[in-house]
């Protein structure tokens, strides 16, 4: 299995530098909370369920440097830690949620020593990494039925083991209808302009085997016309109470081709992407990224300079677009306000 994160046991957290990839396998090995904040902004690690983990591990960091003997001190210091990662991407709620977490861990536990609320927060941070391949797992045996055998799927961005601590969420579902031998096939957007598709989806899709084409931004919706896609599959980077979802730049019009040519659109994402204290999509804060990104390409210029360029790394696609959202708990279908509640509120994982 890929390993995008790990907290080894000399206590580094260790995070696979997806810019390096396809060329190069190499790790990035942090020792304190401002370097797992810089990858995370570098995006060496990306991806909203695997950030959020990394983000857990980059604050247990912090903590172990904390100088304070008294509670409220070490709270307050380790509150902005937390601050500085929530603030690396704004776009991805599993980011401020894992950071909630540990901050209500440490709460749950300020009447013991500082060193032992610190190791409280090493031990829910590699908690939280197992839980994330365990909803990953889920996720891909409740998406699975969805898949038909010989299905030709299509994909956006990455939303693989090199998202989350590994599996994935929509290509965990691509690898639950593989492991059953389904024959599934799929069609990778390249993902303009930082080419998770290209260099990441059909990195990690390749090396396992799972048949993976390249296609180019532009593609789906003449591919659709032509009949060579049977359903589009893609994550999240969050989810509004409704069933909005803001996922990486180009999933809107995916939906929009999708009901256009009547196939269907299904979103893979755990319980902690969606964000209920927000009513609609409207409210999703999108990052917008450097320029730079999108009038280079591997360190060189393919615009004439002085031409300015936009680069929003999210668009929201409406809830009256999407199929069904395939969560850890099961598949949600529209009205999403009651389907999303129902999951939210029915206890542990099935």
């Amino acid at each position: 299995m890929i390993r995008t994160i790990e907290w080894t046991e000399a206590g580094v957290v260790r995070l696979l530098d997806q810019t390096r990839l396809p060329e190069e396998e190499t790790y990035v090995e942090c020792r304190d909370a401002a370097a797992v904040a810089s990858a995370i902004r570098r995006m060496q690690v990306r991806g909203a369920p695997a950030i959020g983990v990394a983000a857990a591990m980059g604050l247990a960091l912090g903590a172990r440097q904390i100088r304070a003997e008294a509670f409220d001190p070490y709270f307050a210091e380790l509150s902005r830690i937390a601050g500085d990662l929530a603030a690396t991407r704004p776009t991805a709620v599993n980011l401020t949620w894992a950071l909630t977490r540990m901050k209500q861990v440490a709460l749950k536990h300020r009447d013991l020593p500082i060193a032992g609320i610190t190791t409280r927060l090493e031990e829910e941070a590699r908690t939280m990494w197992a839980e994330d391949l365990k909803a990953n797992q889920a996720i891909g045996r409740h998406g699975e039925p969805l898949l038909p055998a010989g299905a030709r799927v299509l994909t956006h961005c990455n939303a693989g083991a090199l998202a989350t601590v590994g599996y994935g969420t929509a290509l965990g579902v691509v690898r639950a209808a593989h492991a059953l031998g389904k024959g599934i096939r799929v069609l990778a957007d390249e993902t303009r302009p930082f080419l998770q598709g290209a260099r990441l989806t059909a990195w990690e899709l390749h090396r396992e085997g799972i048949p993976v084409t390249l296609v180019t931004d532009g593609m789906p919706a003449a591919l659709m016309a032509r009949g060579a896609v049977d359903l589009v599959l893609v994550g999240a980077d969050r989810i509004a109470r409704n069933g909005d979802v803001a996922n990486k730049i180009g999933t809107y019009g995916l939906a929009l081709a999708c009901r256009a040519h009547g196939l269907p659109f299904y979103v893979a994402a755990p319980l902690s992407t969606l964000d209920p204290t927000l009513p609609t999509g409207a409210a999703i804060p999108i990052e917008e990224r450097s320029p730079e990104e999108v009038t280079t390409l591997a360190g060189r210029r393919i615009a004439p300079a002085g031409v300015p360029a936009l680069h929003p790394a999210f668009d929201v696609t409406p809830a009256e677009y999407v199929t069904a959202i395939i969560t850890e708990r099961g598949v949600a279908r529209p009205p999403y306000s009651a389907s999303l509640a129902a999951l939210l509120g029915a206890g542990p994982d099935r």
